[in-house]
């Protein structure tokens, strides 16, 4: 590569914009000497005050420690001779001011009318009380000038005392706005230099600037027109610094990408024919997850259009976007299944993943491939929900069965009063278990709303206090059950059978879910023409978005944490097709990890002589 002649490189363009901001940080240094200029004016200014004024003290303590005789002229006479010796002008006013603060004498005429009064000025007092000089800067009220009031103690010696004694002060008066004004016309003239330089800079900037832009903006031209796909377009030469230099490269890049271009180009006609005609899904997308590629038929398996899913995340186009990243994907060694499935159609595609990488493992995208496996998911989700819906039915007549069998093993069979009914309760759970079963069989029927039902007038509370003291008696967990139930006769028509069963499944879900020492509470109340049973749990709880759901057939809210805990998500889909049997509704409250509450009604007639308590 031809080397850059020293005048036409760019490091020289940037020495002069360094060289220029060193002028511009010389204007921002001469500011700063500005400031520290007023200071030392100021100081200057003070310090030949004071020096001047250390003469005037020396008279004036003279005279005021002078032993004066009847022919002697008096102290005030003194004073104001020494006082009007001094000629300057920047001193407005001296006054010579006592111990208990009475004006002595003063260097103005007119303010002869003041001598002999006390003085009110603070600095004064405080000048006297320290010992110590004190000086400020105030405003003239008439004259709106700046003006330097310094008062200065005269002291004596004083043997009786270990220090000097204050025997008054010199009160001085002086223009300094003289001084303010010099540092505003060297501030005028700062300013006038600092806006000449900003002005000379400005224009060589933007000079500058120019000769390095122009062919920046050229090439950022020609990448956008590469962009689009223009590869004609070549970049002008300005010169032979190094931005010609890469100017020169970037044409030459151009050539290069067309040609890539055009091959690659080849390979995706030849891959596009592939594709079309293989009968399983496949996408393909570029190193940051988005789809690059879809064939026609992952577009019909995913029931969408090229336009929708190409340059989208490919989690998100696969429905996996809450569970998986691209990254947790590339790293995927097993296939996944994906549920489109519609309450009414069963709809599942099989996923599996492939990497492609290059030569050093850099990895430049993903391959899937789908495949339809509806049919095959159906048959088996079919075997395990039947499979898990018969254990959860039939779980909690043989716990029941298995706790009565289990006191009768212990003992309990010498019981004469106690035996009988252990014996009766496990052999109506046996009995139970069985129409349970044909209760799985009769599900298909409730679509049609044949329910089979056997209903009979029953006394609820007693009904429903038969049921909470079997649970009480079987259950397993320390758990505590709280009954709010009134005292109130509530006759019910209704399938006991049925009705068993469904609260049997409230009252398991919420076994299941409350947690050691925790509380169920059952309730019962009358409405109009309705009772309402409450029975609420204080365990885990159900998310807001899936309290609506839990109804449904074969629904889980939290698969994982449902098989763990034995739930099959038929329970409650068969309790509300029974209590919408019974001409009752069927719903739920839920706060997540607060607990649970079911609620159900069923009409009722209350009873002549009933009271509540």
């Amino acid at each position: 590569m031809q080397k850059v002649k020293i005048f036409r490189s760019i490091h020289v363009k940037f020495v002069l914009i360094y060289v220029l901001l060193v002028l511009i940080a010389m204007q921002i240094i001469g500011i700063y000497f500005a400031r520290e200029l007023e200071k030392t004016l100021k100081d200057n200014f003070i310090d030949s005050i004071v020096d001047r004024m250390d003469l005037v003290e020396f008279s004036v303590r003279e005279e005021m420690l002078k032993d004066r005789s009847e022919d002697d002229p008096s102290l005030e006479q003194s004073l104001r001779a020494v006082l009007s010796g001094v000629n300057s002008e920047d001193i407005h006013e001296i006054r010579v001011i006592n111990a208990k603060d009475r004006i002595l004498a003063s260097s103005v005429h007119n303010n002869q009318d003041k001598i002999g009064r006390r003085s009110m000025d603070d600095i004064v007092r405080r000048a006297i009380t320290s010992s110590s000089p004190d000086d400020r800067i105030r405003l003239d009220q008439q004259t709106r000038n700046r003006v330097m009031v310094r008062v200065t103690p005269i002291t004596r010696v004083n043997p009786m005392k270990s220090g000097d004694e204050v025997i008054g002060a010199l009160y001085v008066e002086s223009d300094i706005e003289k001084v303010f004004k010099q540092m505003d016309d060297i501030n005028h003239i700062l300013a006038g230099g600092t806006a000449v330089s900003l002005t000379i800079t400005i224009i060589i900037g933007i000079f500058i600037a120019q000769t390095m832009t122009r062919p920046i903006s050229d090439m950022r031209r020609q990448a956008q027109e590469m962009a689009k796909g223009n590869f004609s377009r070549k970049v002008h030469v300005y010169g032979d610094d190094e931005l010609g230099q890469l100017a020169i490269a970037f044409n030459h890049l151009t050539n290069r990408l067309q040609e890539s271009q055009e091959s690659t180009e080849g390979e995706r006609r030849k891959l596009t024919s592939v594709l079309k005609n293989m009968t399983d899904g496949v996408i393909a997308t570029d190193r940051k997850g988005r789809v690059a590629l879809i064939n026609d038929a992952a577009l019909h398996m995913l029931r969408t259009s090229n336009d929708l899913v190409l340059n989208r995340p490919i989690p998100s186009v696969l429905g996996l976007e809450k569970d998986y990243t691209f990254e947790d994907l590339v790293q995927l060694k097993d296939s996944l299944t994906l549920d489109f499935s519609t309450r009414g159609r069963p709809y599942i595609l099989r996923a599996s993943f492939s990497v492609t990488q290059r030569e050093t493992g850099f990895v430049i995208g993903l391959i899937v491939v789908l495949h339809d496996n509806t049919e095959q998911e159906k048959i088996d989700m079919e075997r395990r929900e039947f499979v898990s819906n018969v254990s959860h039915e039939l779980r909690t007549p043989l716990t029941t069965m298995r706790s009565y069998l289990e006191a009768l093993t212990d003992g309990a069979w010498k019981n004469e009063e106690i035996a009988p009914s252990f014996l009766h309760v496990t052999q109506t759970e046996t009995e139970r278990m069985i129409r349970l079963v044909e209760d799985l069989l009769k599900l298909s029927r409730m679509d049609s709303q044949d329910y089979d039902l056997n209903k009979e007038w029953v006394e609820f509370n007693r009904f429903f206090n038969f049921i909470i003291d079997r649970f009480e008696l079987s259950k397993s967990q320390n758990v505590h059950f709280r009954r709010l139930l009134p005292s109130t006769d509530l006759f019910v028509e209704i399938d006991t059978d049925k009705m068993t069963q469904v609260i049997d499944n409230i009252i398991s879900n919420a076994l299941k879910y409350s947690p050691d020492g925790g509380d169920i509470y059952f309730g019962v109340s009358a409405l109009d023409k309705y009772i309402k049973v409450t029975i609420s749990d204080d365990g885990m709880g159900i998310p807001g978005e899936n309290i609506n759901r839990i109804f449904d057939r074969f629904y889980r809210v939290d698969r994982a944490r449902s098989r763990a805990m034995g739930g099959t998500g038929l329970g409650l889909a068969i309790s509300r097709e029974m209590i919408k049997a019974h001409g009752g509704e069927i719903w739920a409250e839920s706060e997540e990890g607060k607990g649970t509450t079911i609620y159900f009604t069923l009409p009722f007639e209350l009873h002549e002589g009933g009271e509540w308590d």
